[in-house]
């Protein structure tokens, strides 16, 4: 009896043992929540770049986690919900596995409101419109990753490969230029003229380009081989040309007609830029460069492979004009 008796109470007692002392290893351990996990990630992305001057955001009660400092304050009508936004963007992951900076490609142009259902960060979506505001401004922002992409990420395959995925609980550093919005029409005219000739002339001087002349509304070209005929170019002219459309960061949305395979078209069929710039300034012959500000290439909505307001750069070759 007592050899069955003794490996039973044995167990027993060990059971008891092992049940009682989890409690107090447990008290030695701090687990973070998702919120204080972004919080101390922030605090430690800060202090590793030396960033100073950011704020915590307070609003509604210091519940968001999101630090942000402004650069240029705007002014105005504040931004609402239900407007649409001009805006461009930069935005990497603290881990630095994912960044795209190029504010000649991250155009964002829709509603306030729906920059979330658009694939973007709710963080995003209430910075713009709890912190910056108004257009017309910047700010960088600092967005936890709950209020990034959360624990799922964003995009498929490897977060090793650069700009291929950003990985779960990765917070996010933004800059945001919110250009206009379309709360008053004649303002949103202008704020996107002054913004493209901005553009276009931070290029000119980032390119080292020279013997460029700038038309009343913005168009900027230069006649790099002039012709002697006396074929001017109509409205309604028919021409035969090459020609390359690229962005300012130099990617090429249209170079099928660059080289032998030529191109055909009336005038008045081309972009407002285009019929501007040939109409005016070309004959037969003549090679020309175009520097074309958004209002007059493919405005707000862009167009394929052309982000939203887009400056245009283009070279033609005019080959022959059909009155």
């Amino acid at each position: 009896m007592k050899k069955t008796i003794y490996p039973v109470l044995s167990i027993f007692i060990i059971g008891i043992i092992l049940v009682t002392s989890l409690p107090s290893c447990r008290k030695d351990k701090i687990e973070l929540n998702i919120k204080q996990y972004d919080s101390v990630q922030i605090q430690s992305y800060m202090a590793a770049h030396g960033l100073t001057g950011f704020t915590r955001d307070i609003t509604g009660g210091d519940t968001s986690g999101i630090y942000y400092k402004i650069i240029v304050p705007g002014s105005g009508t504040p931004i609402q919900y239900s407007d649409k936004l001009a805006m461009v963007y930069t935005e990497a992951t603290f881990d630095g596995t994912y960044s795209l900076t190029d504010t000649i490609a991250q155009h964002f142009y829709d509603f306030v409101g729906h920059i979330q259902d658009d694939g973007y960060p709710l963080g995003l979506q209430t910075a713009v419109h709890n912190l910056l505001v108004y257009p017309n401004a910047s700010m960088r922002v600092l967005i936890p990753s709950h209020l990034a992409y959360g624990t799922a990420g964003k995009g498929s395959g490897s977060s090793q490969v650069a700009n291929n995925r950003i990985a779960g609980n990765q917070c996010l550093d933004m800059y945001v230029h919110a250009i206009t919005t379309n709360a008053h029409t004649s303002t949103t005219t202008n704020a996107f003229a002054a913004y493209d000739d901005l553009v276009i002339q931070h290029y000119l001087r980032d390119s080292s380009l020279t013997g460029y002349t700038r038309t009343a509304d913005g168009l900027y070209y230069k006649v790099l081989t002039s012709a002697t005929t006396n074929d001017p170019i109509q409205l309604y002219s028919t021409i035969t040309a090459t020609y390359t459309g690229q962005l300012l960061n130099a990617s090429i949305f249209d170079g099928s007609h660059n080289g032998s395979n030529t191109f055909s078209s009336v005038m008045a069929d081309l972009i407002p830029g285009v019929q501007e710039g040939l109409i005016n300034y070309t004959v037969a012959g003549t090679k020309i460069s175009l520097l074309i500000p958004s209002s007059l290439g493919y405005g707000p909505a862009g167009s394929n492979g052309i982000p939203a307001f887009s400056c245009l750069r283009f070279t033609w070759q005019i080959i022959s004009v059909t009155p």
